[in-house]
């Protein structure tokens, strides 16, 4: 009995240290894929960025023009820009009350 507890305990231990290597293994293959995938992921974030920062930079100016005309108007007319901010704050409750 002692002999067959031993092969099962020997066997066990084998079994267990395969075990382990292909562990070993399969972290290795997913370090890896991980890593491609990782700058995969850069380079196409790094290629919208630059897409979205050519576009942005040239429409920047004609932005900010708006944004000064914008801020220009709602200073002239502040009864005006409380009640579209009210009707805004409005529409949004709305929207989100439904759901």
């Amino acid at each position: 009995m002692a002999t067959t507890r031993e092969e099962i305990q020997s066997d066990l231990e084998e079994q267990v240290s395969q075990l382990t290597k292909q562990v070993a293994s399969l972290t290795k293959a997913m370090s890896k894929r991980s890593a491609a995938a990782l700058a995969d992921t850069r380079e196409s974030a790094s290629e919208l960025y630059d897409g979205f920062y050519d576009r942005f930079s040239d429409a920047m100016p004609a932005m900010r023009k708006q944004a000064r005309l914008a801020q220009k108007r709602a200073q002239e007319n502040p009864m005006t820009t409380a009640l579209v901010g009210v009707a805004v704050f409005g529409l949004l409750a709305a929207l989100l009350t439904r759901r």
